[in-house]
């Protein structure tokens, strides 16, 4: 059983850095950095952990694959191998679909099964042969080659979060599935039950498909803190999640309304004071130590996963996305070393 953290670079490249430090230092598995606009840059700060830490792994969780084309995304993943000396792995998909829409993109149009079959396809190629040729229905390539090779063969996760196509896929032909926004048994046993269908598909065992659940969490010494600014960060995901997904978190899609609501009409205060703390719980993983790695044991493991992601809502998360201070609520590196010093040992 694997337990890895996901840093949203929102906290100062420095700090950052620190956080990946601190895993580095620990028996933390894998450091995945989120692949948005709205932050610092995952791929220069992974590259330069790259240079400076020496065990962990490295990666973009998720990287987006449509405002980036598939083939510049493995190049760059290429190089953060050759710089991390074989450390480099990557969770793709197509992207926050709420992003690709202020680029323009028309997600209705993304034919997204489709799209991550081609670009898993085409990453592969260029990834292991250093050239890629491709006539897909959406994606078309002709001769492209690259001096950029690995050290290694790195391992390629899909990132999905409403499925059931793209859970399936990754069972069929990835190296792995990152399921995003599934914290509840079921939504989690829904995500193995359509990647075993995929694997199934394509005569493999599940036992050989790396499992992730990316699930949003806080960890602090003051476990009202965490589950405060683990809510926060959950209410902004509600309006990307589709209904069924917060059907089988036991959510009511009429309770989320009128927070998604608020969202759309800019009332941020609004949208948070809707958000209850039985949402919170629902759909994050936060509290002190003892109570996260309980909860990763039943929940995540226990539904048969066997990685846990905790996407970290750390101090600078409340004051950039809400204007607001969480007290006892620790930086991104002190929840990471927490995590590394006091809910691995929970969980060995």
């Amino acid at each position: 059983m694997r337990v890895s953290v996901e840093l949203l670079p929102d906290a100062s490249a420095e700090e950052v850095l620190a956080a990946i430090d601190a895993a580095d230092d620990s028996a933390i598995d894998t450091v995945f950095c989120v692949d948005e606009v709205y932050h610092r840059d995952a791929w220069m700060l992974l590259a330069a952990a790259a240079r400076r830490t020496r065990r962990v792994r490295l990666g973009p969780g998720v990287a987006h694959t449509t405002l980036r084309d598939p083939l510049i995304a493995a190049q760059q993943l290429a190089t953060l191998d050759e710089l991390s000396d074989g450390r480099a792995v990557a969770a793709v998909s197509v992207g926050n679909l709420a992003m690709l829409e202020q680029f323009g993109v028309d997600p209705s149009g993304l034919r997204i099964a489709r799209r991550m079959r081609e670009t898993h396809a085409a990453m592969r190629a260029l990834l292991d042969t250093g050239s890629a040729d491709l006539d897909g229905e959406l994606l078309r390539y002709r001769g492209v080659f690259t001096t950029a090779r690995p050290a290694h063969r790195v391992p390629l996760l899909i990132g999905a979060m409403g499925g059931p196509l793209t859970f399936r896929i990754a069972g069929e032909i990835a190296d792995g599935v990152y399921a995003a926004c599934s914290f509840s048994r079921e939504a989690l046993q829904y995500v193995l039950e359509n990647v075993a269908i995929g694997a199934e598909r394509a005569g493999r065992d599940l036992a050989d498909v790396e499992t992730c659940a990316s699930v949003t969490a806080a960890v602090a010494e003051d476990g009202d803190a965490a589950r405060r600014a683990a809510r926060l960060k959950a209410a902004f995901y509600l309006p990307s999640m589709p209904p069924a997904l917060l059907e089988r978190h036991g959510i009511p899609v009429e309770d989320v309304e009128p927070i998604n609501a608020a969202f759309a009409r800019g009332d941020v205060d609004e949208a948070l004071s809707l958000t209850s703390a039985e949402i919170g719980d629902r759909l994050s993983i936060a509290g002190t130590p003892e109570e996260v790695a309980e909860r990763i044991r039943s929940d995540v493991f226990g539904a048969g996963f066997n990685h846990a992601v905790l996407a970290l809502s750390d101090r600078e998360i409340p004051r950039l996305w809400a204007d607001t201070d969480i007290p006892g609520l620790p930086t991104l590196s002190e929840q990471v070393r927490l995590v590394a010093e006091r809910v691995l040992p929970l969980l060995a």
